[in-house]
C-alpha cells in the first residue's frame, strides 16, 4: 500500500519573513525599504504611513508587517494597523485575536488600551481590524479615523496602515488623505501598467503623498548578497 504524501500548509506567520529568517536577502531588501523611506522624508515629518496596492494579491500585507518588523527593530516605537475593513489578515499573520480591533475603536465601543495588541518577538503594536462594518469606507475617511492617528501620533515614532487596494474601492483614496504618506506595492509580472498608473492617479487626485513603490516578487540574484569578512 502506498503511503500518501502530506503537504505542509504555508502559514500566514511563514510570511513574516523579517523575523523567521532575519539574515536573509529578503530580510536585507527590507532594510533598505526602511532606510529608502527615511530618506525620502528627510524634509517632511513622516509618521504615519498607508501601505496599499493596486489590485488585491500583490503583496502589501506581507511589505506592511516585515517593514513595521523592520523599523522595530531599529529601536522605533511603531504601531501596525490593519485598515482593511473588508478582507483583514493581519491578526492571521502575527497570530492574534480578531475579536475586537480599529472597527470598535472607529464606532466608539473600545477604547486604544483594549484593542492593541504587544508583539512581543519584536517590540510591535498591533491593532486588528476587528469586526466588518458595513461602511468601511465612511469609517476611514471619518474625522474620528483622523482623531485616532493624531492620538497615534503623539504616542509612536511611526504609524503603518495596511489598507485596501487602490482599484476595487474608495477605503484606500479615503485613508491616503489622512496620513503623511502612501507606499505604493506592485507585484512583478503581474499588475498591469495601466493598473499601476490609475492607482498613481487616484491617489493623486485626492491629494494623497505617495512617497515610492515597492515591486514585489521579483526574482533575486542572492549571490548578489553574499558577504564574507
Amino acid at each position: 500500500m502506498r503511503q500518501k504524501r502530506t503537504r505542509k500548509t504555508k502559514t500566514k506567520t511563514d510570511r513574516l519573513l523579517y523575523l523567521n529568517d532575519p539574515k536573509s536577502a529578503f530580510a536585507e531588501a527590507y532594510r533598505t525599504l526602511r532606510t529608502n523611506i527615511r530618506y525620502s522624508t528627510v524634509n517632511r515629518e513622516l509618521r504615519t504611513l498607508m501601505i496599499t496596492s493596486s489590485a488585491a494579491g500583490e503583496g502589501k500585507t506581507t511589505t506592511a508587517a516585515n517593514l513595521a518588523l523592520a523599523m522595530a527593530q531599529e529601536g522605533q516605537r511603531v504601531l501596525l494597523i490593519d485598515g482593511d475593513l473588508r478582507h483583514p489578515s493581519l491578526h492571521r499573520f502575527f497570530s492574534i485575536s480578531n475579536e475586537v480591533g480599529l472597527t470598535d475603536l472607529l464606532i466608539r465601543t473600545q477604547e486604544a488600551g483594549a484593542v492593541i495588541r504587544r508583539f512581543p518577538k519584536a517590540g510591535l503594536d498591533v491593532i486588528t481590524a476587528g469586526g466588518l462594518p458595513p461602511n468601511p469606507a465612511e469609517l476611514l475617511g471619518s474625522e474620528r479615523m483622523g482623531e485616532l492617528l493624531r492620538q497615534f501620533h503623539g504616542e509612536y515614532d511611526i504609524v503603518l496602515l495596511d489598507s485596501p487596494p487602490i482599484l476595487p474601492v474608495t477605503d484606500g483614496q479615503l485613508l491616503s488623505r489622512l496620513v503623511d504618506g502612501v507606499l505604493l506595492v506592485l507585484r512583478a509580472g503581474e499588475v498591469r501598467r495601466e493598473h499601476a498608473k490609475k492607482a498613481k492617479h487616484l491617489l493623486n487626485h485626492v491629494g494623497a503623498n505617495v512617497i515610492g513603490a515597492v515591486l514585489n516578487g521579483k526574482k533575486l540574484d542572492l549571490s548578489t548578497y553574499e558577504y564574507r569578512e
